[in-house]
This record gives structure tokens, sequence and C-alpha cells, in this order.
């Protein structure tokens, strides 16, 4: 179940520090830094998932995870999809991507009007479970308003086996 955003409000949930809430609203995914992040509905933002998506507000100090079963030894692909929200948030950024041994960034240029891309990469497990986290390497303000932080928003994050 995905935290509960209100219809007619473009209002975010923050994913607080897995330090200040043990249990994640998002399934599967850890907030595993000192700063929350966000939880962004498709409504009322602009991005590539039907649903929702995730928002890396605060630089480093941002950082988004997961762990999942894997088989040793083998090679997977990640991919994932980095752009901006489409709400005034712009500047370089850069998401950078963790798993096993390997290290993916990715940037993207945002004038805070929308759009997106694709990044891959391809790893080789060293344990049956792997962890893969993201984070933004950069910090982000709004166009109009330099005292709102915001950052790139990531989505639409697979991993694959390859054969």
């Amino acid at each position: 179940m995905d935290p509960h955003v209100f219809k007619n409000f473009s209002t975010e949930v923050l994913l607080l520090p897995k330090n200040q809430d043990l249990i994640s609203p998002v399934p599967r995914w850890i907030t595993e830094s000192l700063k929350p992040t966000k939880y962004i509905d498709s409504k009322h933002y602009s991005f590539l998932s039907e649903l929702a998506a995730i928002e890396l507000v605060e630089g480093r100090e941002s950082a988004i995870a997961q762990v999942i079963r894997t088989i040793l030894n083998k090679f997977y692909n990640l991919t994932f999809s980095i752009g901006d929200a489409k709400n005034g948030c712009h500047g370089s950024m850069m998401v950078e991507a963790f798993v096993a041994k390997e290290t993916l960034k990715a940037p993207h240029a945002s004038h805070g009007k929308g759009g997106f891309k694709n990044a891959s990469f391809k790893f080789q497990t060293i344990s049956v479970r792997t962890r893969f986290a993201f984070y933004s390497s950069f910090y982000n303000t709004k166009v109009h308003d330099y005292g709102q932080i915001c950052g790139p928003v990531f989505d639409n994050v697979g991993v694959l086996r390859v054969s």
C-alpha cells in the first residue's frame, strides 16, 4: 500500500529517515539518510509513472534504498528514469545510483518545466541480497523561490537478470 495523497491538494508525502520512522510509507523502500525524501503523485506533478515517483530534495543528505534477493555472481541490469517534476526546480541535477560495487552518475539539465531521460547499467552481484541506493549529487532550488529546496525525480526503477 502506498502513502495516502489527498486528491485535491498538491501535497507531497515526506519519507522520513529510518532512524525517525522504521516503517516506510512506501513498501520496500528505505530512506537511508539524515534528511527526508519526497513521494509525489502524478496528478499534481509531471513525470513518467502513472502513479507516483520519488523526489530527492536534500542533495547527498537525502538517499533512498532497497534490498532485493539476487543470485550470487550473476549479472543484472539496473534501469531507472531521472528528470524533474515540472515544479520549477531547475539547474544541473544528478542522481547517483549505487549497487554491488558499481556506481552510475545520471545527469539531467533541468529548466523546471518537466522532462526525463532513462539510465541503466550492468552489475555483478556480490551477495544473495543486493542493496541499491539513489541520492542526488547537488542541491537545487525552485526558479521563483530560491529558499525552497527541491531536486531530481527518479522513477521506473527496475532490476532484471541478464542471461
